[in-house]
């Protein structure tokens, strides 16, 4: 069951390579072979909720020699959140059409390296698949061969890459200092290590998923990326290609580094903050729809990186629920104000609320359990911060909502369609697929008991926690 959602997603992703991704046939075949691959990934998680985690050695080689593949609650919830995104964001696109003949094969290569990299129990092994998907996300900004977009891919490949460099590094030094890449070993080993290089590799792996997050101060790239792709590419960045950041925190820092997070703790908060703060501010101040979503995410990935500081099993839970909560709602945001009509209305609406925090939707639960945080910190600052945080988010979105649907915005001039274009009316499928996925962030908002569950168990993964 370990090796099943790599395999499947893999064959499919070579086989589509050969293949011309613009054929409908060939577009529905990945959709099919992305449901399958998260079907399995469920089946799993089913199994890792009921028995416990799960671990095997690939190709039957001793452990320490072969690809170790180990399955808990945290990888799963990761894992299945960033194939769904995958899988809305590619049906999505099929349905308008498919303008790359290498588009969904790349989408299934993205969904190997973020499958592995949740469920390897190997460090190096978690940079390999870390490069799976991120190669393929730079040859997906590139998608419509705009200029805008392709100038946009350059710098988000060159920005990353400096961030996959520093990752390598952080990697190396962990093994120099434990003589493991396991992700157990280097847990029992780093504690009795000297904490001066420990500090160091902490810091180079922060930087490292700080610039995958988009995180003041390594957000100066977010803006143009987001802004310069479609809007099924916007939504895999944000919805899932973010997930490496804030699963590799909480992998790394409540599993590994446990005495570094808390030793960092004041640090991130403060970075926290001041991506909550700015990404806020720049939203408000924006008018393009584009504009706004993409520095909407700089200040939601802030919330994360609070909850992570405040840490223990409140903090860690809260990281867990509201990284599915933002991953989710920014797909929901990006898909949605291309289009146009009142299904699009209500679908963007759902989505203001829940990234204001507001019931029904699932949002308000995020927000609840960062206040409940706050509280556990004992924190006034955090508590308005929160408050502030969430009426800031409450105002820009109010605003996207007048620009988008009150009022007739005008043609761009642009060398690229902008992400808010519209050109003539919405198709109905997608606007039925929106509405679905609004659908979906009310219901988990109505009957949130299963969620909240799986964010306790994820984070009780974590030594750090308990």
């Amino acid at each position: 069951m370990l090796t099943l959602p790599l395999a499947i997603a893999w064959f499919a992703a070579v086989a589509l390579a050969t293949v011309d991704g613009r054929q409908r046939r060939f577009g529905w075949a990945a959709v099919g072979a992305l449901a399958a691959t998260l079907a399995a990934t469920v089946w799993l998680g089913v199994e890792v909720v009921r028995d416990g985690p799960v671990e095997v050695v690939a190709g039957g080689w001793p452990e320490g020699v072969g690809i170790t593949l180990r399955a808990d609650a945290l990888g799963v919830t990761f894992a299945v959140l960033s194939l769904a995104v995958l899988l809305v964001a590619l049906a999505y696109e099929v349905i308008g059409g498919v303008r790359s003949r290498v588009f969904p094969a790349l989408v299934l290569f993205m969904a190997v390296g973020l499958t592995g990299l949740c469920l390897t129990g190997d460090v190096f092994n978690f940079y390999v698949f870390f490069e799976i998907a991120m190669i393929s996300a730079y040859v997906l900004a590139t998608y419509g061969e705009w200029t805008r977009q392709l100038r946009a891919a350059t710098i988000f490949a060159t920005v990353n890459l400096l961030g996959s460099v520093l990752f390598l590094i952080a990697i190396a030094s962990l093994y120099h200092l434990t003589g493991s890449l396991d992700m157990r070993v280097i847990a029992r080993t780093v504690p009795v290590v000297q904490e001066n290089p420990a500090v160091l590799s902490a810091t180079l792996i922060f930087v490292a998923f700080g610039v995958k997050l988009g995180l003041f101060p390594f957000h100066f790239w977010l803006a143009a990326v987001y802004t310069g792709t479609r809007p099924a590419v916007a939504a895999i960045l944000s919805g899932a290609l973010a997930n490496i950041g804030s699963y590799g925190l909480l992998r790394f820092g409540g599993d590994l580094l446990p005495r570094e997070l808390e030793r960092g703790a004041p640090v991130l908060l403060v970075l926290g903050a001041a991506s909550i703060v700015y990404g806020a501010l720049q939203a408000v101040s924006c008018g393009a729809p584009s504009e706004v979503l993409a520095y909407s995410s700089i200040g939601q990935v802030g919330y994360i990186l609070v909850a992570l500081a405040v840490g223990g099993e409140v903090g860690f839970a809260a990281s867990v629920l509201y990284s599915v909560v933002n991953s989710v709602n920014k797909t929901l945001l990006f898909l949605a104000v291309p289009l146009r009509g009142w299904l699009v209305g209500g679908a963007l609406a759902v989505g203001a609320f829940s990234v204001a925090g507001l019931p029904p939707a699932v949002g308000f639960f995020g927000k609840a359990a960062l206040f409940r945080a706050g509280i556990a910190e004992g924190s006034t600052a955090l508590l308005v911060l929160l408050f502030v945080g969430g009426a800031l988010s409450f105002v820009y979105l109010f605003q996207l909502y007048g620009r988008r649907f009150w009022v007739i915005e005008p043609p761009d001039t642009g060398d690229c369609p902008p992400l808010g274009a519209v050109a003539g009316p919405s198709l109905l499928a997608h606007r039925l697929l929106v509405l679905a996925l609004a659908g979906v962030v009310v219901g988990l908002g109505i009957w949130p008991e299963p969620l909240l569950a799986l964010s306790a168990e994820a984070a009780a993964v974590l030594p750090a926690a308990r």
